[in-house]
């Protein structure tokens, strides 16, 4: 497997974003995001607008055939929180293939993002997608 590394991208999590996610999202704490408060676990998804276009680490799959098969996130430490200065980082963690359930071949690539504290490098949280293709019909 081809090792693929994305470029560190920094960013801050503002309360103004925090709070627009959590009313997106119906969540009924939406108002108290204030300075300081641990951030909605999939915040972390709005750091893809933060990365710049073709910076993203590719499955290398055709999209027309992509399917998204799960997202999870994994928090170590001191949870993000609103004012927080982190970085994010793709890398392309794994490559495989199987043969689908009504036959035909699914290729799946699993992409990690760390989000890094700015100032001390460590990892506070990791988010792990996974991508299927699905083998185009003849």
């Amino acid at each position: 497997m081809e090792k693929q590394v994305g470029p560190r991208i920094p960013f801050v999590i503002e309360e103004g974003a925090v709070r627009q996610f959590a009313l997106a999202a119906q969540m009924k704490d939406a108002w108290n995001y204030g300075p300081g408060s641990v951030i909605p676990p999939t915040f972390l998804m709005s750091a893809a607008m933060w990365f710049p276009p073709g910076s993203r680490v590719s499955s290398g799959f055709d999209r027309a055939r992509l399917l998204h098969g799960g997202q999870e996130f994994v928090f170590g430490g001191d949870p993000p929180r609103v004012g927080d200065r982190l970085t994010a980082q793709d890398r392309l963690a794994d490559r495989f293939e199987k043969t689908g359930t009504t036959g035909g071949r699914m290729r799946f690539a699993v992409v990690v993002t760390e989000f890094r504290r700015a100032e001390s490098e460590e990892i506070i949280a990791e988010s792990r997608a996974t991508y299927i293709e699905r083998e185009a019909r003849t």
